[in-house]
């Protein structure tokens, strides 16, 4: 059963779509709750190929950032762990680090490591990986430049990765943020995904469908500008 401030939110009953700048202030209005909901991206993607399988896992930065802090950690030689605590990673250190993760201290919500260390840190795949925290060289969390690997990861890069049915969920920002502001978020997710259209030379459409939400408001189909 809807709730009492769910009936009072406006839906999408024609759920023909429409493009981004008519819909943005009409999921604006349907945050309602006290704190500052997310505005959230949902896709689905032509995954299915008749030679293979598509799955795009990159990242993303976000122009506008993400409004979320996110706390770092940094598995990396003792020579530079400074520079990564200069740089605003909360969790610094090396061997001894890794034997915390092992005992299942993980106190961070992202991690990164220098490419020396990695071997090392890999052995814990079985702990990291179900929690989505194992370093990976094509979300730039596998960095010998832990200075750049840290302010990226800390002024508003995102996973873009698809699940088995081709479903992407991501974050544009918050209820707060400014409407353009939200747009150039919207728009550095689309480019990264055309460029993986491009490198896995799909053919047709890469993007099926796509809805924008808010945290707890109601779901509206998105009509990009372009097709991708």
């Amino acid at each position: 059963m809807a709730s009492k401030r769910y009936k009072k939110l406006t839906l999408d009953e024609n759920n023909k779509g429409d493009i981004f700048s008519s819909l943005i202030p009409i999921v604006k209005k349907n945050c309602t709750v006290k704190f500052d909901e997310s505005i959230d991206l949902s896709l689905q993607i032509n995954n299915r190929q008749k030679k293979s399988e598509i799955n795009i896992r990159t990242s993303v930065n976000l122009p506008s950032g993400t409004g979320k802090s996110v706390k770092i950690g940094v598995v990396c030689e003792d020579e530079k762990q400074k520079f990564a605590k200069d740089a605003g990673a909360e969790i610094v250190g090396g061997d001894d680090l890794i034997e915390k993760i092992k005992s299942g201290e993980m106190n961070f919500e992202k991690l990164i490591c220098t490419s020396s260390m990695m071997p090392k840190l890999a052995k814990l795949g079985k702990i990291l990986g179900p929690k989505g925290l194992m370093p990976n060289p094509k979300l730039g969390t596998v960095n010998d430049d832990v200075v750049t690997a840290v302010k990226n990861a800390k002024s508003g890069q995102v996973e873009i990765r698809n699940d088995k049915d081709g479903n992407i969920g991501v974050s544009i920002g918050k209820k707060s943020f400014t409407d353009e502001n939200l747009l150039k978020n919207l728009k550095a997710i689309l480019d990264v995904l055309d460029k993986e259209k491009s490198n896995n030379n799909i053919k047709g459409n890469l993007i099926k469908s796509s809805f924008i939400t808010s945290t707890m408001g109601a779901s509206f189909k998105l009509k990009l500008e372009k097709s991708i």
